[in-house]
């Protein structure tokens, strides 16, 4: 294995301007992947490609598209290939979770909402992305979930449901592709010290009158590492699943969550 195990491989990388997506973008360029960007923001896509390390000489990129329209979004990625010199070998999707709530509270509108960013454009942006998996005989597809595809989260009533969709449909989809050398798995990350953790702990504190230190430290009690994920520990996992030592794992969900989850 070379030093840059990914030097021949194009990644596309969803919601990558900030937070885990930004983290795994760069894990990937430094494994010598040349990455292609995805999320809302040109203007901040244009920043971090710039950003991005590029130890094999790779020329980063990026494509502004909206996760929450996800037939506009997939007909952007197919016109950007249909001009591109080689597809995508590596596909991490990735973008913000469902607003927090009760399960009961939420409206129909709610779930339709999450279904179509989560699962919706998931599927889509496979169905863009995999000829090219197949034709290259190598293909990744990693999608970035959430611990509660194992153990619903209180107080996550839609993005417990939707979670779990996401978890079946790339079981399923795992199960197609394995004889192309294309895997599909899930990386699940716990409590990470990121802008949705940061508005969660905000909701709460609003909701109980509890002190963000107080609603924090009842957290830190349920992780049995004592301490917040990073954001460049997930990446690190979603790092490793894309490379070829992981040719292998395939269908499977990888929580990175210090030891949270309390299921096998």
């Amino acid at each position: 294995m070379t030093s840059f195990p990914l030097s021949s491989r194009r990644a596309l990388v969803g919601g990558s301007t900030q937070g885990i997506g930004r983290a795994i973008a760069e894990a990937l360029a430094a494994q010598g992947a040349t990455v292609t960007l995805l999320a809302r923001d040109a203007a901040r896509l244009q920043e971090v490609a710039a950003s991005l390390p590029t130890p094999a000489g790779q020329q980063h990129d990026f494509i502004a598209a909206d996760f929450t329209a996800p037939e506009a979004l997939a007909a952007t990625v197919r016109a950007y290939l249909a001009t591109a010199a080689t597809g995508f070998h590596i596909l991490v999707n990735n973008t913000g979770g469902p607003p927090g709530g009760p399960l009961l509270a939420a409206t129909p509108a709610d779930f339709r909402a999450a279904f179509e960013q989560h699962l919706v454009a998931n599927h889509l942006l496979a169905q863009a992305t995999v000829p090219a998996m197949q034709a290259a005989g190598f293909g990744r597809i990693i999608n970035v979930v959430s611990t509660s595809v194992k153990v619903p989260l209180p107080g996550l009533g839609v993005s417990n449901t939707i979670r779990g969709a996401v978890a079946s449909w790339a079981k399923t989809l795992a199960n197609e592709l394995g004889p192309d050398g294309i895997t599909v798995n899930n990386v699940l990350p716990g409590a990470t010290l990121t802008q949705r953790h940061t508005s969660l702990i905000e909701k709460k504190t609003a909701q109980t009158g509890q002190s963000a230190d107080a609603i924090e430290a009842d957290m830190l009690k349920l992780i049995p590492a004592r301490r917040f994920g990073l954001a460049e520990e997930v990446a690190a996992a979603v790092a490793f699943l894309a490379s070829p030592a992981a040719a292998y794992i395939t269908g499977t969900s990888v929580p990175v969550d210090g030891g949270r989850t309390g299921s096998l």
